[in-house]
């Protein structure tokens, strides 16, 4: 009987955890403020990916062997391109995370794919785990473009 409850109990929380996992999954969240331990790292290897501060960027990272990262590409593309005739219009930037390690270290990603809006002093904005909603990430830029 008492492994009964344990194999229930543990099957309860792999499907609680199931599900507050999937709920987080593409959700535009604001970004946590950062201390400035490795700034001015962080802010070179940012310059080098094409960060650059010409206008707000959308970073993803990605990998060839990501099957969602496609849809992150048609999404971020999709929004920066019709954001394209804005005052400051925003940049993709799309990273290989095999080819940059050091970057996806710096911004602490953990998992494909993921994707940083920047302003264009170089500060994160928002992060996004798993495939952004369009208009979650248009509502997200829009503000940074004017």
């Amino acid at each position: 009987m008492i492994e009964i409850t344990i194999l229930l109990v543990v099957l309860l929380a792999g499907f609680a955890a199931g599900v507050y996992l999937r709920r987080r999954e593409g959700r535009v969240r604001a970004a946590a403020p950062t201390l400035d331990a490795g700034a001015a790292e962080r802010a070179e290897l940012l310059a080098a990916a094409g960060v650059t501060g010409a206008g707000p960027a959308v970073l993803h990272f990605s990998a060839e062997w990501c099957g969602p990262c496609a849809a992150v590409r048609r999404v971020v593309a999709d929004v920066t391109g019709d954001l394209a005739d804005s005052p400051q219009p925003p940049v993709d930037v799309e990273i290989d995370i095999d080819a940059d390690p050091a970057l996806a270290k710096a911004l602490n990603v953990l998992s494909l794919p993921t994707t940083f809006v920047f302003d264009t002093e170089g500060r994160e904005w928002f992060r996004i785990s798993g495939v952004p909603k369009t208009g979650d990430l248009r509502s997200a830029l829009s503000p940074l473009t004017v």
